[in-house]
This record gives structure tokens, C-alpha cells and sequence, in this order.
């Protein structure tokens, strides 16, 4: 039996149906789900989402029983002076399936794919805030929230000094969702990273990494991004040192299997998702113990 806590994407089941993929995380047992709507990763939500297609996957996941916790999307490259989020039909229609299947927010990105700024790297980090904000706004109509995953180490936020700088920039209540394979593969530390951004983090993301090296001369840029497509145990980040550091600045909020591996076949992966979240399973459960 998984914690309460820990659900699964379907990222970690891109290669079959939604419907499909629905089946089989709830035959293992996850109660809840985050949904996949990334272009090059993950279509489970339609990247051209109509009418049509918000009420068809809304059928899907209603006929799973599974809770939605988030949808994790891209909506343009927000840093990009071109983007125009007012003019982006596929916004609203995410919203209003996030609505519709309760999901709690939609998690954006921290800017276009490449470390290199547009314009320079304070416009390009006060572009994404304004169009993470105006985002917000459009969400809280719907009763829903925004989040964004402030460090991807291929994404504009490519290090913790970044997604410290874009955190300083949004408005509070934008979550920041943490993504353990991120952080490694830039050559962060969970641990400060949890201990930095402290109760701004509303979201959990759990894969494993191999660690890259970042350029300190202050240049703030990856030299080597390790690798983010490792299954959980076969990289090197420290969970239970990352939980630990989560629950000391109090977070209460929940975690997802986001497993985009590409070490073991597709016929392995229930196998693998199961021993991932026994794991992370058995450390939040540790953290319990040790807070009662």
C-alpha cells in the first residue's frame, strides 16, 4: 500500500492511452494522478485541446476513479517577448479541464527549452514572472492554482540560482514544484534547494538522476546536465535526505511518480513504479514516525 501522499504521472506511462495508462496506475494501487500535456513528452491531454477534447478526457478520468492533483503543461515559451498567454486559447481550455476534474493547479515551465536568454537573463527571468503571474489571475477564475517547476535543468531556470531568482520574482501564490532529478542533474543539492524554498513549494516531483556539473564563474550555466531518465535506486539522488529537509520546513503537500526512464523496457515499468513508490512509500512513513 503506497502513502497517501505519493501519486503517479502518467509521463510514467506515456507510451500507452490515457485510458490505458489510468488502468494500470490504479491496478497498482496510486489513488491519484498527475496528467501529462507536454509537447515531445507526454499528449495524454491533447497539446490542441478543444471543446471536444476536454470533454473526452474528462470522461476518461472520471470512469478511473483516480484524483487529479495537477496537469503538468506547456503553454508557449514565456520568456519569449512574442508570447502573448491573453491570445492563448490552449490556456483557457486547460483551465477549464483542470476544473473540471478537480485538479488542484496547472504546473507551467520556467521559460523556453535552452539555458541561453532571448534579450538578457534579468528580462527573460522578469518576462516568465509576468506571464506566470497573469496566468494566475486567469486560473484563480477557475478555482484553480498555478504552479511552475522553477528549476529544469533543460529549461531557461537551469540551476538553483535561477529558480532562485524567478521565485523571488512571482507572486507568492504561485507554487514551486520540486523535481528531485532536476536539481541533481544540474548539480544542485535537494537539500538546500528544499531548505531555500522552504513553504513555497506546493508539489513534489520524485525521478532519479545522475549528477551534472554546473559552471561556477559565474556564468551560472551547466556545464554537463546529467541524466534524467534513470529509474529510481540507479541514480544518485538522496530521497531520504531530500524528504527530511521537506518535512523540516514543513511541507505537507503531496509527491508524484514522474518516471521517464529509458533503462528498462515498457513491459517493465509496473514493476519498476511499484518498487519506486515502496520506496519513497517506506521514507515518508520514517517521517512520520519521527514527527509523532
Amino acid at each position: 500500500m503506497f502513502d497517501s501522499r505519493l501519486g503517479c504521472s502518467t509521463i510514467s506511462f506515456r507510451h500507452l492511452p490515457l485510458g490505458s495508462a489510468l488502468d494500470v496506475i490504479g491496478e497498482l494501487g496510486f489513488a491519484e494522478i498527475d496528467l501529462g500535456s507536454l509537447p515531445g513528452v507526454c499528449d495524454h491531454v491533447p497539446l490542441d485541446l478543444g471543446d471536444r477534447g476536454v470533454r473526452e478526457v474528462v470522461e476518461v478520468v472520471q470512469r478511473s476513479g483516480l484524483a487529479v492533483r495537477s496537469i503538468n503543461c506547456d503553454v508557449g515559451d514565456l520568456n519569449d517577448p512574442t508570447t502573448n498567454l491573453g491570445a492563448v486559447v490552449h490556456l483557457e481550455r486547460l483551465l477549464e479541464l483542470a476544473s473540471q476534474v478537480g485538479a488542484q493547479a496547472l504546473v507551467l515551465p520556467n521559460g523556453a527549452l535552452g539555458h541561453e536568454p532571448i534579450e538578457s537573463l534579468d528580462f527573460d527571468l522578469d518576462r516568465v514572472a509576468a506571464n506566470l503571474n497573469y496566468a494566475s489571475t486567469r486560473a484563480h477564475r477557475h478555482g484553480v492554482n498555478v504552479w511552475t517547476e522553477s528549476l529544469h535543468v533543460f529549461r531557461l531556470c537551469c540551476t538553483t540560482g535561477r529558480a532562485a531568482a524567478l521565485a523571488e520574482r512571482i507572486d507568492p501564490a504561485i507554487g514551486i514544484v520540486m523535481d528531485f532529478s532536476h536539481i541533481v542533474a544540474s548539480g544542485g543539492d535537494p537539500i538546500h534547494f528544499a531548505r531555500s524554498m522552504g513553504s513555497r513549494i506546493s508539489h513534489v516531483h520524485v525521478r532519479d538522476a545522475t549528477r551534472g556539473d554546473v559552471r561556477l564563474d559565474g556564468a551560472d550555466a551547466i556545464d554537463d546536465p546529467g541524466n534524467i531518465n534513470v529509474s529510481v535506486g540507479r541514480g544518485e539522488v538522496d530521497f531520504r535526505g531530500g524528504i527530511d529537509a521537506l518535512r523540516s520546513v514543513g511541507f505537507n503537500g503531496h509527491f508524484a511518480l514522474e518516471l521517464e526512464t529509458r533503462d528498462i523496457s515498457d513491459e517493465q515499468r509496473p514493476a519498476a513504479t511499484t518498487a519506486a513508490g515502496d520506496l519513497i512509500t517506506e521514507l515518508l512513513l520514517d517521517t512520520h514516525q519521527e514527527t509523532s
